[in-house]
């Protein structure tokens, strides 16, 4: 890690704007510039240090040494994370809330959340077969967001499933530096983000009232009864927050689907080894390199809990502090050719929590990396099989360029794909044990 003495300061007098036209280019841009894997700049009205790499993730997910509250900017906490919810905890409260987080986490859950979305996938399927073209981007997101909602446990009879759907990834896809398009996606993703809380609010006081019984075992029915350390139930509209939480990151996976596609359509070769995959070997180190490879957020915020020093630079008390993920999830320090696509390199990979942080660092349990981290990984890696061994389909061409200056990044296309056809008719191509919600797939389904 390169950490040059004294901090090189960013020019400018503020570089919001600068960050928010150049994505996911502003920090490594900065950081080549300089020499430096620290550097200084001016954030919203205020000084920020930038780092990266797997030391600087280390040091960023130490729980004694920086906070949540107060780091986010609130356009981007107001529609993707929503106010109180558990990202911007510390503490004991933080841990406490976290453990709500993961008692959803159960294998058995795990597999519901695999089970539901290749049912959702094959249903989609049989649409794509009458499509002309398919807009793969699109269409996964509206597989995963259904998805979602039917794991949490919502009641969905009568519901406009669609319009749920959407408010999910106006949250997500909040557009930045599309230019003169950022504003009106916050604005669009915080009034998508109020609807869908208050129809989440209305629900949950109906299951504690009695009125709606959820499974036991649903993050509907978790977060509903789950108390806070002093015993309270949380407020409806924080109770809310955290339920959306626990299923609307799923949306963010749609994006690294479209990306894997784009992966499998660029090298033929991987392609391939995903529909020769027995075990699912592959596929993991598949789709773990998606998630290193490609971009969807650039980096995280915290601020100074207590001044200390490291690597020679003082941090003051509430400094607001930006780790680089997208940079530390490529840094050379950690992965060799860190710019090819290589899914082989996650064979022998060591799982290290501060040099792989598409999700955020450190202990599930104790800090602040995703619950749900393992959770979208399950679901990534049965979609790319279902898309590569029970489907065929075609790649007309398109333009397949992304743009690494907006936030969240995908092929400008969106990936589309042609003249779909499903492998394997019959109806027992998708089998289910009834001892276990593990999809078993047909010999008659697969190529």
């Amino acid at each position: 890690m390169k950490v040059v003495t004294p901090i090189p300061r960013d020019k400018g007098v503020d570089n919001t704007l600068d960050l928010i036209q150049e994505g996911f280019n502003f920090i490594p841009d900065r950081r080549k510039k300089f020499g430096s894997d620290i550097f200084e700049t001016r954030l919203v009205g205020r000084k920020a240090i930038c780092i990266a790499g797997e030391e600087a993730a280390e040091i960023f997910y130490d729980n004694d040494k920086f906070k949540r509250k107060g780091a986010m900017p609130k356009p981007l906490k107001s529609s993707l994370l929503g106010n109180n919810g558990v990202h911007e905890q510390d503490g004991e409260v933080h841990k406490h809330r976290k453990r709500m987080f993961l008692s959803m986490m159960t294998p058995e859950r795990l597999e519901d959340m695999k089970r539901i979305a290749v049912e959702e996938l094959d249903k989609k399927a049989d649409e794509w077969e009458g499509k002309d073209e398919v807009v793969m981007l699109e269409e996964i997101q509206k597989v995963f967001g259904i998805t979602g909602l039917r794991w949490a446990g919502l009641p969905l009879e009568g519901e406009d499933i669609d319009k749920r759907v959407d408010e999910l990834v106006d949250m997500v896809d909040f557009g930045a530096s599309d230019t003169g398009k950022t504003a009106v996606s916050f604005a669009t993703g915080v009034a998508s983000r109020k609807s869908h809380e208050k129809w989440l609010m209305k629900i949950i006081r109906k299951v504690r009232s009695g009125k709606i019984k959820p499974h036991p075992n649903t993050a509907l029915y978790i977060v509903a009864h789950h108390r806070e350390r002093d015993g309270k139930e949380l407020d409806p509209h924080t109770a809310a927050v955290d339920l959306n939480n626990a299923y609307r990151p799923l949306i963010a996976a749609a994006y690294f689907i479209a990306f894997g596609l784009l992966a499998i359509h660029e090298n033929p070769e991987v392609g391939k080894k995903l529909k020769e995959d027995a075990d699912g070997n592959y596929s993991k180190m598949f789709t773990q390199e998606v998630r290193r490879y490609y971009p969807f957020a650039p980096a995280m915020a915290a601020k100074v809990k207590d001044k200390f020093e490291w690597k020679g630079h003082k941090f003051k008390k509430n400094r607001l502090v930006i780790l680089d993920l997208f940079g530390t999830n490529r840094h050379p320090d950690a992965w060799e050719n860190a710019d090819e696509f290589r899914p082989e390199r996650f064979r022998d990979w060591k799982e290290s929590p501060f040099s792989f942080v598409p999700q955020g660092g450190g202990d599930f349990h104790a800090g602040h990396r995703c619950a749900g981290e393992w959770l979208t990984v399950m679901v990534m890696r049965s979609t790319f099989e279902y898309l590569t061994k029970s489907i065929t389909y075609e790649v007309p061409k398109q333009n397949l360029e992304y743009d690494m200056t907006r936030i969240p990044a995908f092929p400008k296309s969106k990936f589309i794909i042609t003249n779909v056809k499903k492998e394997g008719k019959s109806k027992d191509a998708l089998k289910y044990d009834e001892q276990s919600p593990t999809v078993v797939k047909d010999s008659t389904a697969g190529r």
